[in-house]
């Protein structure tokens, strides 16, 4: 029987891995007709497609994807998590060094906000590490103005809600008072727009500094704000599931151990 089934990846998808857009925002790009393959516009994502192919996004050709990748940045604050503004402000894309790829932020963190952003190549991992069903727990340092009472941390670690919106339960933990300030740290497994400088305004309590430390097993640690730092494809491969490049000392297949050899019983003797 011959196999019918077409060679290479969904465009969607190869346009992700190489970094263009996340796998839906490709097909959109699709449908309104900003992509073409081998010279011909394409406006539906039902294709396949193989390096051979000659892909055009926006008159610009997409070259072959590279291998998934993730970086860790130390997001200052003062800027937008976007590729571009329409107000004219400077935006992360704006400051990264001039030899990384193409990339995309997993989330958001808004203007005020600082600390670790994830950055990466893949549309793949951007969707893993977004998903509200994967859970991954965020931890921010907060700091807030006053001295917030277990009574109003209490409401936060049981939910709350603003404008409508449901937030879940928030890890919520009382550092240590600084002057007229506090310092908190918050866990949050949703991630949803301005989620803790909301919830805590709907206690009555006012954010003015908010730092994202860690983003499930991915940490910020002594990153410098403005720093880049690329996860090594082992710990990619650990923590997600991603398979090691061709080449990788660790790629290669383990061999295998023996097994135990088997013992062949001696024939029972005859009687004589």
């Amino acid at each position: 029987m011959s196999d019918d089934t077409p060679k290479g990846d969904r465009i969607a998808k190869h346009l992700s891995r190489a970094g263009i857009a996340s796998r839906r925002a490709a097909e959109r790009m699709i449908e309104a007709g900003r992509v073409s393959v081998n010279g011909k516009t394409i406006t539906s994502p039902a294709l396949n497609v193989t390096e051979s192919d000659r892909i055009v996004v926006d008159g610009r050709e997409v070259g072959t994807p590279e291998r998934p990748r993730l970086w860790l940045y130390h997001k200052p604050a003062g800027l937008v998590t976007s590729a571009s503004d329409e107000k004219g402000r400077e935006t992360v894309f704006d400051t990264l060094p001039e030899d990384m790829p193409r990339v995309m932020s997993v989330g958001r963190l808004d203007l005020n906000s600082e600390g670790l952003l994830l950055l990466t190549n893949d549309g793949g991992i951007k969707r893993q590490l977004e998903l509200p069903s994967t859970g991954w727990l965020r931890k921010y340092r907060v700091r807030v103005k006053g001295a917030p009472s277990e009574a109003l941390l209490e409401t936060l670690r049981k939910g709350v809600t603003s404008d409508g919106e449901k937030f879940q339960p928030m890890d919520v933990k009382f550092d240590r008072q600084q002057g007229a300030n506090a310092w908190l740290t918050v866990g949050i497994r949703e991630g949803k727009n301005r989620e803790v400088r909301r919830a805590f305004a709907e206690i009555g309590v006012s954010v003015n500094r908010l730092l994202r430390v860690s983003y499930g097993p991915f940490r910020l640690n002594d990153l410098k704000p403005g720093a880049v730092e690329e996860i090594k494809p082992k710990v990619l491969r650990d923590q997600l599931g991603i398979a090691l490049p061709d080449g990788h000392a660790e790629a290669k297949a383990k061999p295998k151990r023996p097994g135990p050899k088997r013992v062949k019983k001696p024939a029972p003797r005859k009687p004589r």
